[in-house]
């Protein structure tokens, strides 16, 4: 008779929140990139995903269509995530707590408490390659912002899975 299997665990080993302003253009389109990459790379099972904002304006709505549409462009996709609020528990909760610009950086760093405070991470910090520190919010451009925000996250979250591969070993 052989041994019982085991069954394995599809508990996250790391958990990551992505934060922008209203949850409806950055973050959600971080949160489908870094799913996606996470997939196709394999690492998926140990990673948790999740997106938020800091303003109420969009609660319960879906991504911005432009948003989507420069995601699922580059052959992302977007899911059906609806925008919600940061919440104190996030603090704990989150391995990461991701913010997409400086403003949202500052926003977080205030809002976490002390044993967080380390969790809180500038996005870009994961691409120094590409001289930004922030992710521009594209709501109120054309098009192009979106497209460039894509080329953004897309940097980022290399960056990111990288970090997160290289603590794994």
């Amino acid at each position: 008779m052989s041994p019982p299997q085991e069954t394995p665990s599809h508990t996250p080993s790391t958990r990551i929140l992505f934060v922008c302003t209203g949850n409806i253009c950055r973050s959600p389109s971080a949160e489908a990139i870094l799913r996606h990459k996470a997939e196709r790379s394999g690492a998926a099972a140990r990673l948790q995903i999740d997106s938020a904002g800091l303003g109420e304006w969009h609660l319960g709505h879906p991504p911005d269509p432009r948003a989507s549409d420069a995601v699922q462009a580059r052959g992302y996709p977007m899911g059906a995530q609806t925008a919600r609020l940061v919440d104190p528990g996030d603090f704990e909760r989150f391995d990461y707590v991701i913010a997409m610009d400086e403003g949202h950086y500052a926003q977080l760093s205030e809002m976490a408490p002390a044993a967080a405070k380390g969790r809180v991470r500038l996005f870009m910090e994961f691409a120094p390659h590409t001289g930004r520190k922030s992710v521009p919010d594209p709501y109120y451009g054309d098009t192009r912002g979106f497209d460039a925000m894509v080329d953004l996250i897309e940097a980022g979250t290399d960056g990111l899975l990288a970090e997160i591969a290289e603590r794994a070993r």
